[in-house]
């Protein structure tokens, strides 16, 4: 008896582990188009642009440039848009021009034959280009979008209490204070970046976020960004929910551009491409902060990896992207990476980017987080620079349903809606300003270490020093 019992469950599991194996690769469909490359093209010089700093409304928004104005900030050459001629001369290869980088002066093109990029390499006005991307034999089918919840569960409710289930996460910082002062982020603009905000379209505790635009700069672009992973809903969802009693964000009232710039079926440097692309844009439109809860440092390609010699703030062209945003008028608030307890441990890119804030993970009790990634940049620039709660913290997801979940992903927005509500409270304030008031104001800023950072900032603090000063 006891054998047949055995010889029972062995077959049972062998064939749920065949059915298991047969869906996965019924999941999988051949790679749209066939095999494809990416390169990045870098270029020597803009000569000949027909566009000029003495006209700079045709190429910034006037948004963007009263932003700049009241910064002191001049264009220059870095945001000039690359030569038209260039990219016409480049496309007329044969290959296709699918993003570009005025900043770093690059394009990435898209091909089915490599043997094209010799002709590029040829061009006079090319400098460089490397391989970023090769196209996988086959991905995952395309997922219907997740079913969700029109309301939350009543146990989510805590009638005392404005915040909800938010409230350990915003106090934390100072950040009830601040609002209380009537600072909840009214007129500033934050940009998310991510890979994709499932349901925040559809989700009604969602609808009534001032919702700006939508952009994506993956190649090939989605059909909607509503349909993707629901990662950037629930960083979303940290800054811009506002449902009282249950779930109330860090920046209720700012305006919001939902961009996804990663490609969640690979990991290439192309994302560091599109990553480029997508803060160029919004800069282009006027944003104030933008919110980057990701990172990398290993890809598909092995290769292609990252040694710590390169966490320098400039070596890889998303963090020397990354640190030209402050002088521009941006805050840039990163998360620093969650591999405190994998073989790398550091922080990744762009994390080590200099001028931002870069922002690991603590726990209810104030301590570090044992999987938030620690400093410091090869440079030996302290990182990360602040902490704020990350293990966990509460975030809505794409089904609609209130979760406590973690990561410096979750964190970092926690951080980025308190940005944008001190700086609409000191508005006169640069940004560089205003990412030293936050450092200043945190809690081991008299010793800072490369695992705790400058600590936890107090935002109440931040904005009431200052006045002082005044």
């Amino acid at each position: 008896m006891m054998n047949r019992l055995l010889f029972f469950l062995l077959f049972l599991y062998v064939t749920t582990a065949f059915s298991f194996s047969r869906d996965v690769e019924d999941k999988k469909v051949k790679y749209p188009g066939g095999k494809t490359y990416m390169y990045r093209v870098t270029l020597k010089d803009k000569h000949d642009t027909p566009f000029s700093l003495s006209q700079p409304q045709d190429f910034l928004s006037a948004k963007a440039l009263e932003r700049r104005e009241r910064q002191n900030i001049l264009p220059d050459s870095t945001d000039l848009p690359i030569n038209p001629d260039y990219i016409s001369e480049i496309a007329a290869t044969g290959v296709e021009v699918v993003s570009k980088s005025k900043w770093n002066n690059t394009l990435l093109v898209r091909c089915h034959k490599p043997d094209l990029m010799k002709k590029i390499a040829a061009l006079d006005f090319v400098s460089d280009m490397n391989k970023v991307w090769t196209s996988p034999d086959s991905i995952v089918k395309s997922h219907p979008r997740l079913q969700y919840h029109t309301e939350f569960n009543r146990w989510d409710t805590i009638s005392e209490n404005r915040y909800g289930v938010t409230i350990e996460q915003v106090e934390m910082l100072g950040g009830v204070k601040l609002h209380n002062y009537g600072y909840t982020g009214k007129g500033m603009t934050i940009a998310v970046l991510d890979g994709g905000f499932m349901n925040a379209d559809v989700i009604p505790c969602f609808q009534n976020i001032k919702v700006e635009g939508t952009a994506d700069f993956v190649v090939p672009h989605s059909e909607t960004i509503y349909k993707e992973m629901e990662h950037g809903t629930k960083v979303l969802s940290v800054m811009a929910a506002n449902v009282p009693n249950r779930f109330v964000g860090t920046a209720p009232d700012a305006s919001y551009w939902l961009i996804r710039c990663e490609d969640g079926e690979s990991e290439s440097l192309a994302e560091e491409d599109y990553w480029a692309a997508a803060v160029e844009f919004a800069d282009s439109v006027g944003v104030d902060v933008i919110n980057s809860s990701l990172g990398f440092h290993a890809f598909d390609d092995h290769s292609s990896d990252y040694l710590y010699s390169q966490l320098d703030g400039n070596s890889s062209l998303i963090s020397h992207t990354a640190s030209m945003l402050a002088a521009k008028g941006i805050v840039l608030v990163n998360s620093a990476g969650n591999d405190g307890m994998s073989s790398w441990k550091k922080i990744n890119v762009p994390a080590d980017a200099d001028n931002i804030l870069s922002v690991g993970a603590v726990s209810p009790n104030r301590r570090n987080a044992a999987f938030s990634s620690i400093g410091p940049t090869a440079d030996g620039r302290v990182k990360p620079d602040v902490m704020a709660l990350g293990s966990p913290t509460a975030v809505i997801t794409g089904r609609g349903t209130i979760i406590k979940d973690v990561g410096t992903s979750f964190s970092t927005p926690v951080i980025t809606g308190l940005v944008a509500c001190l700086w609409q409270a000191l508005r006169d304030k640069t940004a560089k300003e205003i990412i030293d008031i936050v450092i200043n104001c945190s809690d081991n800023i008299l010793t800072p270490d490369n695992i705790y950072g400058y600590g936890i900032p107090d935002f109440w603090k931040a904005y009431f020093s200052e006045k002082k000063r005044k």
